[in-house]
């Protein structure tokens, strides 16, 4: 949609966190409307123009938008770009790890005039998913940066968690190697305590087991430790608990770690 401003608008369009999730059988999508708010709805199907991490997932989006709200043009004729494969692998978050030309050109539409939608396949854009280039490179170009309200899961775990709210990191990845990883979850563990810092951490589902069991072998027995599967899915199971309370109790057990999870430790 064409914006009534010489410059259009960058609209930072959350998604959904059940994108590629494994649902309990029988169950459908949850409808948006359980996670957008109204205005979102109403301004991602107004919008014609996208930069995605995911153009399948964006379609997919765009199709459950459709179901509440008409679209503003067909499905076929919606003007949907990737973000380079290099934002997906690596982060286009730091200098040097984003093509800021390439980032301008996706612009290009917003300075013809047309607003524009940023997604990723679940959740915020640029909040621990790619997107944060494109949203530089609008501000260098003078360009309208809207976020719109919808889930994510990071602080959706935070506040589910007991954990300190006020002073909190989100550290994303640790190393997979064994040595490593307990090397790492000790150092984010000795911040914690010392600071009161929460330290929030991702895992890719399939490896978020070992990643559980590494902290529960890792960290000190005082040591909380939340972990928030499947957020605002069917599923979603919140625990937060003291290591030596995880193992005593085999919190561990029944846990849905095949769903997204978010990992937060503190005190």
């Amino acid at each position: 949609m064409k914006s009534s401003n010489a410059t259009g608008t960058l609209y930072l369009v959350p998604t959904p966190l059940d994108f590629g999730c494994p649902l309990p059988a029988g169950t459908d999508p949850a409808p948006l409307a359980q996670t957008l708010p109204l205005d979102t709805l109403q301004t991602a199907a107004r919008l014609t123009h996208w930069i995605t991490e995911n153009a399948k997932s964006t379609r997919a989006f765009l199709k459950r938008v459709a179901l509440t709200h008409p679209l503003a043009a067909s499905l076929q004729s919606q003007h949907i770009t990737e973000l380079p494969r290099q934002a997906h692998k690596k982060g286009d978050h730091a200098p040097g790890q984003a093509d800021e030309a390439t980032a301008k050109n996706l612009l290009a539409p917003v300075m013809s005039g047309h607003d524009m939608g940023l997604v990723c396949e679940a959740g915020m854009p640029a909040i621990a998913d790619p997107g944060s280039s494109i949203v530089r490179a609008a501000h260098a170009q003078g360009i309208a940066v809207r976020p719109l309200t919808g889930p994510v899961s990071l602080m959706l775990a935070l506040a589910a968690s007991g954990l300190n709210g006020q002073s909190f990191a989100f550290v994303g990845y640790v190393p997979q190697e064994a040595t490593e990883r307990a090397k790492r979850l000790r150092e984010l563990e000795a911040l914690a305590l010392k600071t009161g810092q929460t330290q929030i951490l991702i895992e890719t589902p399939y490896r978020n087991p070992a990643l559980l069991q590494a902290m529960q072998q890792s960290l000190h027995p005082h040591t909380r430790l939340s972990l928030c599967c499947g957020m605002t899915l069917p599923q979603q199971t919140v625990r937060s608990a003291v290591v030596s309370d995880w193992k005593r109790l085999s919190l561990a057990q029944g846990l849905p770690l095949e769903l997204p999870t978010v990992f937060l430790l503190g005190r």
